[in-house]
């Protein structure tokens, strides 16, 4: 791991919390967010494919989803607040982490309450995976937001908080993979004929991604040492930093602007693509490889801007082209694929690092930053896919990949046009941010507990 660019004071050369990490402590630490990697993976992929065979309406598996959504972007908010002021963020990791492999088979599972009072009523269908979602997702956002905000509490590095959402977000790659191995074999050993063997398929994919996500789990516990929360600086002792301190920057709205369209980017574009194509594959392998090369970069704030600008620049010629494709556009994805994996990993690594950038030494605010970020993510993303999935039954289909067939609005706008604009307007937003590239303050005390 290299050093950082900008040297602050010798004291702070010789701090502990400044110094680069190994990469032994980077690859312990980037394998803590599988389990949640794996199940949104699925999560995005297949929970409409899935309601819709199993006879929900498009709108009514809309709803299910952006029910999960929203519990989510709330659960964010306040799982932030209370890690902000208790700390101990691996037992809010291990508790988000079990609570989702319980509940996410219950998602994929079949309708419970249905089975229980004997009905087949849609309505109790939807209730019931609504219930489930919610369920899911609270846990989702407990793993998500203790381990977001780890980052921080890690080290003070600017390169090394880099390359531990590189990381990461490498790892998320691997465990996108995963699935679409998976679900080959679970799709190509078994066929849906029926309604229970469609949730069999479904279910199978299900146990297997917890019980790989859980592996990766253990090994993160077991590696990571737990950071301390509150901090002694030079200068002042705090211990949670009130909400209003945050929303007197201009930076904090630039960073939230930034993360929520890199999120729209990613997850819009993600549904309208089939899971049982090669698309897919060759999106996160190439997101991949990018996210490996990031950790070997030197990082400051102006280069966390140019990068994200170029990811973003490449979002927008992938968009257009997409556009502007024939009504065939099998052969073309595969090329398109490729520069679309590489925008993914330069605008997300980047943007969730811009968080770091945001909060510096200030460690007392970090789950709140991390947690209402994702709630502004969660709550923009649930509504924009309801809208794409609640206009698809009246949209003309248009064929794109071998055997699956997508309506108009989900292909061309959900993959096309809606990422294009997002990421125009996070490259003018990044544009006028002002991003410190210093070292942060030694501290009085290591940033792990022994």
């Amino acid at each position: 791991m290299t050093s950082p660019v900008i040297v602050g004071r010798n004291d702070e050369e010789e701090d502990p919390s400044t110094k680069p990490l190994g990469r032994l402590s980077v690859f312990y630490y980037g394998v803590g967010h599988m389990l949640n990697d794996i199940t949104a993976s699925c999560w995005f992929t297949y929970l409409l494919l899935f309601l819709t065979q199993i006879g929900l309406s498009p709108r009514d598996a809309a709803v299910v989803m952006l029910s999960g959504q929203v519990a989510d972007g709330f659960a964010t908010v306040f799982v932030g607040e209370l890690i902000d002021r208790f700390g101990h963020f691996k037992i809010w990791h291990a508790a988000g982490s079990l609570l989702v492999a319980v509940s996410f088979s219950s998602v994929f599972g079949g309708c419970l309450p249905c089975t229980l009072l004997n009905s087949n009523s849609l309505t109790v269908e939807t209730l019931s995976y609504s219930m489930f979602a919610a369920i899911f997702n609270i846990g989702w956002a407990a793993t998500q937001v203790s381990h977001m905000a780890m980052v921080n509490c890690i080290t003070l590095n600017s390169t090394s908080r880099v390359a531990l959402t590189s990381s990461r977000n490498a790892f998320s790659m691997v465990a996108n993979l995963g699935l679409y191995a998976i679900a080959l074999v679970v799709f190509g050993v078994s066929e849906a004929v029926t309604k229970e063997s469609t949730e069999c398929q479904y279910r199978w994919i299900a146990y297997s991604s917890i019980t790989v996500g859980c592996c990766f789990v253990v090994i993160f516990l077991m590696g990571t040492k737990e950071p301390r929360l509150r901090i002694d600086l030079k200068e002042s002792c705090r211990a949670r930093i009130p909400w209003s301190h945050w929303f007197r920057k201009i930076l904090y709205y630039q960073v939230a602007m930034v993360y929520l369209l890199t999120r729209l980017v990613l997850n819009v574009s993600q549904m309208a693509q089939s899971a049982k194509a090669l698309i897919p594959a060759i999106i996160y392998i190439c997101s991949f490889v990018v996210s490996v090369m990031l950790q070997e970069i030197p990082w400051n704030g102006k280069r966390l801007k140019a990068y994200y600008c170029a990811g973003g620049i490449i979002w927008i010629f992938c968009g257009v082209a997409i556009l502007l494709l024939s009504r065939s556009i099998n052969s073309y994805m595969y090329a398109i694929s490729i520069f679309i994996g590489i925008a993914n990993a330069l605008m997300l690594v980047t943007a969730i690092s811009m968080q770091s950038v945001l909060i510096g030494s200030e460690l007392g605010g970090c789950a709140f930053v991390c947690g209402s970020l994702s709630f502004l993510d969660k709550m923009s993303c649930g509504l924009a896919l309801y809208v794409l999935q609640s206009h698809q039954s009246t949209s003309p289909k248009v064929d794109v990949n071998i055997n699956q067939h997508f309506y108009f609005s989900v292909t061309r706008y959900g993959l096309g046009l809606v990422p294009a604009v997002c990421s125009l307007i996070g490259v003018v937003v990044t544009y006028f941010m002002e991003l410190d590239s210093t070292i942060l303050k030694p501290l009085r005390q290591p940033l792990l507990l022994e």
